[in-house]
């Protein structure tokens, strides 16, 4: 798949595809020759050396989804930008064991559009996903298969995973390289695209660490964008540019009509990206912080070579000149109103560690707790040097402002990420609806990797206002559960009390209960089927994993 170390072009790898309603994925280990020498250490699912496959999904099925893993770490699977209830969204707090598997099962709620699925560890979300463990997501529905669009997979719809990495001397890829200068699409080299000469489809993801790229291609030729992270836009979007953080998805429209035996070049147009954002011009680092320097900041680079071919049967001629029709929420339907502020130790801080309000990620503290059918307005101040691509997990948003600016016809769509630059504020609101979870959270966090790893996130749990119950995640010295994760039996050793001691499923149906008078208690969970759950004394809860 990646095409080897000689500087020629290479014919784009397109993943393969597996659609629902049962998928199988197998994550595991392998390498690659980038590089002359020492081979590199990737990750990838099933076939793939690097990678994964493109999985379909159609809106109104059941999904059920077998993850193998067989790396050499614990990990975990991330449907990002994808509605499911969040014990099947992939977190940290739902990991996946070497040699285990987890089976996550769920309805298809969300619009067409182009999705993504990758690790999500803490601390290791770098590690584990530049090394390949990646793949995308393209959800079809009812509405989206009435328009006259490309979708023949591989022909004239063609999926784009495009990433910039830096490797060390090994030839190894480097979860906090800075001086990123490799680029790929789909895990190839020099890649180049054979496109028919019609109207084609492609689905931009920036899958890099940190890069911002503000796609075009040569000769400033005009593309229209059909969508963004979450959806079809109302209307085709005539443009020149679209700017794409780590994490953010687009779809365009290409008219190839009449250039049949013509070339031309996806590019970065770096130069037109400010001091702050990645992928622009180098800032001045203090003395001491580690090179940013990379050759591609703030210049014009070339991606993948287009050359226009024969047209293909029953192709797409024509745009559409509607598309889906979106109505954001009204700021007047919000019952609440949040405020995160983007900050770091100083302003001279370039590289991190940076946090939402202050505070740096606590896997044991809950930062927000909202009610079912919430409908908020989220404020984000970025009061840090650099920019900050805000990922929020669980919903799809619209964008309120930018400064107090409407927002272009770009970002007018249903989003899941969005770029805050240095000195900005954002707004956007949200409904959290269909899915309640006291136990496991949600998270939101910068999705520049590096910094979600340092701490950059935060969690939130959703739940039903009548219930009265939000517990908080301790920490093991005040609830002690030994041997965690289990199999037979359970010890649950904590401090002199009279509370009763609860065992929740993580439908939150209680399955244990027993009132403790101080010191151990000891459970056969050898009828626990495997999976999650939590052990609950008054609003202290500790998870438990189950596994055989």
């Amino acid at each position: 798949m990646l095409s080897g170390f000689v500087h020629s072009q290479n014919p784009l790898f397109i993943p393969d595809t597996i659609a629902g309603p049962n998928i199988n994925l197998v994550m595991h280990h392998d390498s690659v020759q980038i590089f002359p020498g020492n081979m590199s250490h990737t990750y990838a699912y099933n076939s793939n050396s690097y990678l994964g496959p493109t999985l379909i999904f159609e809106k109104g099925t059941d999904i059920s989804i077998t993850v193998n893993n067989q790396i050499d770490d614990t990990t975990t699977v991330h449907w990002h930008g994808i509605h499911v209830p969040s014990v099947w969204d992939g977190g940290p707090h739902t990991p996946i064991l070497q040699n285990t598997t987890w089976n996550p099962q769920f309805t298809v709620m969300d619009h067409a559009a182009t999705y993504w699925y990758h690790p999500h560890l803490h601390k290791k979300t770098a590690l584990q996903a530049i090394k390949g463990a990646a793949g995308l997501i393209i959800v079809r529905d009812s509405l989206e298969s009435t328009l006259v669009l490309p979708r023949k997979y591989g022909t004239d719809d063609f999926p784009l995973i495009v990433q910039c990495q830096q490797y060390d001397s090994l030839n190894q890829a480097m979860p906090l390289g800075m001086q990123d200068s490799t680029l790929m699409v789909n895990g190839t080299l020099d890649p180049f695209l054979d496109a028919p000469a019609q109207v084609v489809r492609m689905r931009l993801l920036n899958a890099s660490g940190e890069r911002v790229f503000n796609f075009g291609f040569t000769g400033n030729m005009q593309f229209y964008q059909i969508g963004t992270d979450g959806g079809l836009l109302n209307a085709p979007n005539l443009t020149t540019r679209i700017r794409l953080a780590p994490g953010e998805r687009a779809e365009i429209l290409l008219n190839l009509s009449g250039l049949i035996g013509q070339s031309f070049y996806l590019m970065c147009y770096g130069s037109e990206l400010p001091m702050g954002i990645q992928g622009g011009p180098t800032m001045p680092m203090p003395p001491g912080s580690p090179p940013m320097d990379s050759p591609l900041n703030g210049v014009d680079y070339n991606i993948m070579l287009i050359n226009v071919t024969a047209q293909t049967s029953n192709a797409v001629l024509t745009i559409p000149a509607s598309l889906a029709n979106n109505i954001p929420y009204s700021e007047s339907q919000a019952d609440a109103n949040r405020t995160i502020r983007f900050t770091a130790d100083s302003l001279m801080v370039m590289d991190g560690p940076f946090y939402f309000n202050d505070s740096t990620f606590d896997m044991m503290r809950i930062d927000y707790t909202i009610p079912l059918d919430n409908i908020e307005i989220w404020k984000l101040v970025n009061e840090t040097m650099v920019a900050h691509p805000f990922h929020i997990h669980d919903v799809q948003f619209f964008i309120l402002d930018r400064n107090n600016i409407p927002p272009g016809p770009e970002e007018m769509g249903r989003k899941d990420v969005v770029l805050v630059p240095p000195g900005d504020s954002v707004r956007f609101i949200t409904q959290f609806s269909d899915f309640v979870d006291t136990m496991i959270p949600y998270m939101y966090h910068c999705h520049i990797l590096m910094h979600e790893d340092a701490g950059m996130m935060g969690q939130f749990i959703v739940t039903n206002a009548t219930t009265g119950f939000s517990p908080t995640l301790i920490s093991d010295d005040i609830l002690s559960i030994y041997p965690n994760p289990a199999d037979q039996f359970i010890t649950i050793e904590i401090e002199t009390s009279t509370q009763e001691i609860q065992i929740w499923d993580v439908t939150g149906k209680i399955i244990f209960s027993e009132k403790n008078y101080g010191g151990n208690i000891k459970i056969d969970v050898s009828s626990f089927v495997e999976g999650i759950y939590f052990v609950r004394k008054g609003h202290q809860v500790r998870k438990l994993v189950i596994c055989r």
